[in-house]
């Protein structure tokens, strides 16, 4: 970025001197704790926190939107600075929209119950025969589609709370989540189940970045902040908070 064009004052804001940032309605720990972005708490909302100190930004000049996840990556101008709700980089998306720098690289994680059908799998191969489902537009599902390839089509929920009482009804065997999700999926709202296993990467790792309108003159001054908060440590202290929930779990083979 050019000399001082990341100071607060010229920062291009789509409201004067405040920083409109959009997440899901709603929004999941532990990336948001307790559907409230604007406590801080959880990994996103702790991180949009920081960008801001970076950009110079007071914290009660922080503005938080709801979307839909799948609305967001649709073309056209956005009525907010960027959103966060686990977006995953991708080429087919940029062509639509922009991104900041990675945030986080991910891992894709399947969940059963303990004692159900999936519970013994330790490949791709042992899901071909389930019943599987996954949030909507999400990589979680192209995941399913592109590299399990079930005999059953998998069901396409319109988000984490409508994958659960799937899960719930017994109407799938295993939903597909980002680890991090999965991990709080397990431990707190599906307490019979279990994460069966971490599924193999594909090609290119998958990373997190936050989502700008295309064409948008902040996503360099964001990409700053965010490469100073990786350098002085902060990023990986928010990770390491935030998202690593423990416990060793195998991955399956391709």
């Amino acid at each position: 970025t050019a000399a001082g064009s990341c100071a607060p004052g010229d920062l291009p804001l789509k409201k004067d001197g405040t920083l409109t940032v959009a997440t899901g309605d709603p929004a999941f720990p532990p990336w948001v704790e307790d559907d409230k972005p604007e406590s801080g708490k959880g990994f996103e909302s702790a991180l949009v926190y920081a960008i801001a100190d970076q950009l110079g930004i007071d914290k009660s000049k922080v503005t938080w939107t709801r979307t839909g996840f799948d609305e967001a990556v649709a073309p056209g101008p956005k009525a907010y600075d960027f959103n966060v709700q686990q977006y995953s980089i991708s080429d087919k998306r940029k062509k639509v929209v922009d991104f900041s720098a990675p945030y986080y690289q991910v891992e894709q994680a399947i969940v059963g119950r303990k004692d159900g059908p999936l519970a013994s799998a330790k490949s791709l191969a042992d899901l071909k025969d389930a019943k599987l489902g996954a949030a909507v537009g999400t990589t979680s599902l192209d995941y399913i589609d592109e590299f399990i390839k079930p005999g059953t089509a998998p069901l396409a929920f319109d988000d984490n709370a409508a994958a659960k009482a799937a899960f719930d009804a017994g109407q799938v065997d295993g939903i597909v989540f980002d680890l991090p999700t999965a991990y709080y999926i397990t431990g707190v709202e599906i307490p019979d189940s279990s994460i069966v296993g971490i599924l193999p990467q594909q090609g290119a790792a998958e990373e997190l970045g936050a989502l700008f309108e295309k064409g948008s003159k902040l996503v360099s001054c964001v990409d700053d902040a965010l490469m100073t908060l990786k350098d002085n440590g902060t990023l990986g202290d928010l990770q390491e908070q935030w998202l690593k929930q423990g416990g060793d779990v195998p991955t399956l083979t391709k």
